[in-house]
């Protein structure tokens, strides 16, 4: 064996020590292949006002999106890198101008608390790419009893075949 090739610098060994503390903190699996996007990767991949919202956190004007009054059988993705959060099984009409759901799907959703307009509130993102979405509130309909308001511009509808 050559044990040179297992010695360290300082400065690497703290680069590994700060990844792997960094990944058990996060509950992540972190790979050092995988390449994070720059702010100016998102402003090549994303339409500004899908940029804003998602990468922002802003919110896009009430009854502004297509998706408000689709009625097919299908998945809601989001545009930031196309994991599915919704189904339209999940789908209802809130009448707030908004896409909302009643449930998402499990493990494609962080949350945080927001307290931009100083009420809190439970905001979420998509759990791959931590892309603002929308926030939850408790005037849903049965079975949760939750609305997950979603800004439509950060979400790509795919029906069913």
């Amino acid at each position: 064996y050559n044990m040179n090739l297992f010695k360290l610098d300082r400065r690497q060994f703290t680069k590994i020590l700060i990844l792997i503390s960094a990944s058990l903190y996060s509950g992540k699996v972190f790979s050092m292949t995988d390449k994070e996007m720059t702010d100016e990767d998102w402003k090549e991949k994303l339409r500004p006002e899908e940029y804003d919202v998602l990468r922002n956190e802003g919110t896009e004007r009430p009854n502004s999106s297509v998706l408000n009054n689709e009625k097919r059988v299908g998945d809601y993705l989001c545009v930031g890198c196309d994991s599915k959060i919704f189904t339209s099984e999940m789908k209802f009409d809130s009448g707030t101008g908004w896409p909302s759901f009643y449930d998402y799907i499990q493990g494609s959703l962080e949350f945080k608390t927001d307290f931009k307009i100083v009420i809190p509130r439970k905001e979420y993102h998509c759990a791959k790419c931590q892309g603002h979405h929308g926030h939850v509130f408790k005037d849903g309909p049965e079975p949760t009893g939750l609305r997950y308001c979603n800004n439509g511009i950060v979400l790509k509808f795919i029906p069913k075949a």
